[in-house]
């Protein structure tokens, strides 16, 4: 298994990274793609499967190539071994730390099969006006019959748009809130949508763009949550960084005063509406902002970077700063591993890391990582 989806084959010196396919099987690749150093190619026959195949839950996904459901030829338990491999090879060869990691299933995805998840589809309308999604590591635009990675409500309606005809590369976003009615973004005004979360902690609610950064997975906003929060436990919030929308700003403000840090203006404008009082707002780079803080030598930062991570300068700006406590929240497990190994050299040591499928279906996995001061 190989980070991005891939298991790995070798031939006359080769490596060919293989979609569709699973560890110790046998199987029939077509090439798709020749580079100096590697070779890319998926599945067309299957010759002796292995144990923890399936057949594919979308079959027009995996006959059409469509991206977003690269693991849906493997079981539910094996897809989260898998990432779990992942994320331990990465930060064993990038951060060189040996840890055991456990991928935990959202609540509700076994007993749908990892289907019915997303509360946010966007599709796109190819060059005849028929919406669907991207072909993976593409930019081609393949026709879909529906739409089975949506929660039941966005099901019925994308099932009733792909009748109709869109001018070509339009996006279509359709967003099924938790807290507001279902929305369909493609003309017109950009509304605002409510989004409630609820953990054991307190029930919180948030103001955001319809087209705006938020977790897809229905479950995702509270699993994280209370992921975060328990790592924070009864430590003093300090900075809440790459905070987008306030996702974890008003449960962690129910601790203490603290910064949040946001780049996108887009999520600023949400981000301000939804922060309580006794939160600071501050709208740039991360990095460049750290720099111009003073040390606060105690309590906890918070971080949930992009996938390319938070990187050299901010990390060195994190460590110079002397928190107790780093939460780092990565949905890249190679940028969790790089930005380790940056941490460790900033006199911080990994002492905690949870995984959660929240991309079922697919090689994408969230961890949280608690860093400590040593």
């Amino acid at each position: 298994m190989a980070h991005g989806g891939f298991c790995v084959a070798r031939t006359d010196n080769r490596v060919v990274f293989v979609s569709g396919a699973l560890p110790d099987e046998v199987v029939d690749v077509e090439i798709t793609a020749r580079r100096a150093k590697s070779w890319y190619g998926r599945v067309v026959a299957v010759v002796e499967p292995s144990p923890d195949r399936v057949p594919h839950v979308w079959p027009l996904a995996a006959a059409q190539g469509i991206g977003g459901v690269d693991l849906g030829h493997v079981s539910l338990a094996a897809g989260r071994a898998w990432k779990a491999r992942v994320v331990e090879t990465q930060l064993r060869r990038l951060a060189l730390r040996t840890v055991t990691v456990q991928v935990e299933a959202a609540p509700g995805d076994e007993a749908r099969a990892g289907l019915a998840s997303r509360t946010r589809v966007t599709l796109r309308a190819d060059a005849a006006g028929r919406l669907g999604m991207y072909a993976a590591k593409s930019h081609e635009v393949v026709p879909v019959d529906g739409m089975p990675l949506a929660v039941g409500e966005l099901q019925a309606v994308i099932t009733g748009d792909l009748g109709r005809r869109f001018p070509p590369g339009q996006p279509r976003h359709f967003v099924q809130p938790s807290g507001s009615p279902l929305v369909v973004v493609g003309e017109g005004a950009v509304p605002g949508v409510t989004e409630v979360v609820t953990t054991q902690a307190g029930t919180w609610r948030y103001q955001v763009r319809a087209d705006g950064f938020w977790q897809v997975h229905r479950a995702a906003p509270a699993v994280l949550v209370a992921a975060v929060l328990d790592a924070v436990g009864d430590a003093s919030p300090a900075y809440d960084l790459y905070a987008g929308a306030g996702l974890f700003t008003q449960p962690l403000a129910d601790r203490g005063p603290l910064t949040a840090i946001e780049g996108s203006p887009t999520a600023v404008a949400d981000l301000r509406r939804n922060v309580p009082r006794g939160v600071t707002v501050v709208a740039g780079d991360v990095a460049t902002v750290l720099a111009g803080a003073p040390r606060v030598g105690r309590g906890v930062i918070v971080c949930d970077p992009p996938r390319a991570g938070a990187g050299r300068r901010a990390v060195e700006q994190m460590t110079r700063l002397q928190p107790d406590r780093v939460v780092y929240v990565a949905c890249d497990p190679a940028a969790l591993a790089r930005d380790v190994a940056l941490f460790d050299t900033g006199g911080y040591e990994l002492t905690g890391l949870r995984g959660f499928d929240l991309f079922p279906l697919t090689h994408h996995v969230e961890c949280v990582a608690v860093l400590d001061k040593r």
